[in-house]
């Protein structure tokens, strides 16, 4: 193995061990901050994420520590809005689901992607990936069926949700490739537009989802606190996902960034379909 094979698989473990961390730091910050502070706000507090993210890569970029490199304007333009877009459906599948369900929705994006992959940019994978992903389609499917919180309106959103993300992450991976752009230019780039998006929609999606008003919760320095650190450690979480697809693939990024921390904490958010019948 070279020198340059060597590098880029300590450049992998880097990125994955960067994300290990980071996710489990944000999500025990996140559970502090909703279950015991009460702030259930999560499509505005990605947004807010997202905001101080690009505020951190812009300081990094004024002190030179990365080059900016324009490309395509439509291309981020677009892949910035249908992030912000993928965030808040898989919120919204959050809202009009069981917590379960709503794992498995994540989970069946790993071979959604995969799926897409093939169809669309002829790419092969092993057997062992192909059973791998076998077991986990059935598991899914399982888990649908046996559902007794399954409800149509949920299942369509949650049906967006992985299309809308599959096609995120495939776009993370080759917007990179294509422009030979860094994971943090392309960051930097899309941030602005996935923040805006959110921050527009944020507050009428928390609303709808919790029956309540962000701007009038009261704001504790407690929660203040938490709110803050939450963002700084977004910026992480943020980089290295990015990082970790630009490096591996779209489907492997996804399955290692949302199987490795434990994100399946009980949310807040009580599903809505039985109130809307």
């Amino acid at each position: 193995m070279g020198l340059a094979g060597e590098k880029f698989q300590l450049g992998t473990v880097g990125a994955l061990s960067l994300s290990v961390v980071s996710s489990v730091s944000i999500v025990i910050c996140n559970k502090a901050l909703m279950s015991a502070l009460g702030f259930i706000f999560a499509t505005t507090l990605t947004s807010w994420h997202l905001l101080v993210t690009f505020c951190s890569l812009h300081v990094a970029l004024c002190m030179k520590l990365f080059e900016h490199k324009p490309f395509d304007a439509r291309t981020v333009m677009g892949f910035g809005v249908l992030n912000g877009i993928s965030i808040g459906l898989l919120n919204l599948s959050l809202g009009f689901n069981s917590v379960g369900f709503y794992q498995m929705t994540k989970l069946a994006i790993i071979p959604c992607t995969v799926i897409l992959e093939t169809l669309f940019f002829r790419k092969k994978f092993s057997r062992y990936i192909q059973l791998s992903l076998s077991v986990l389609l059935f598991g899914v499917g399982v888990a649908t069926v046996t559902d007794l919180q399954l409800n149509a309106m949920g299942s369509v959103l949650s049906l967006l949700a992985i299309v809308t993300t599959c096609i995120a992450q495939i776009m993370t991976n080759t917007i990179q490739k294509k422009f030979k752009v860094s994971s943090t230019q392309l960051l930097y780039q899309s941030c602005p537009y996935q923040a805006l998006t959110l921050f527009i929609v944020g507050p009428f999606l928390d609303g709808f989802l919790t029956n309540k008003n962000v701007f009038a919760f009261a704001y504790t320095p407690q929660v203040l606190f938490f709110i803050v650190l939450s963002c700084l450690i977004s910026v992480s979480v943020n980089f290295s996902t990015f990082l970790v697809i630009g490096k591996t693939s779209p489907w492997l990024g996804w399955d290692y960034i949302h199987t490795s921390a434990p994100v399946k904490l009980q949310s807040p958010l009580k599903p809505l379909h039985k109130s809307l019948r």
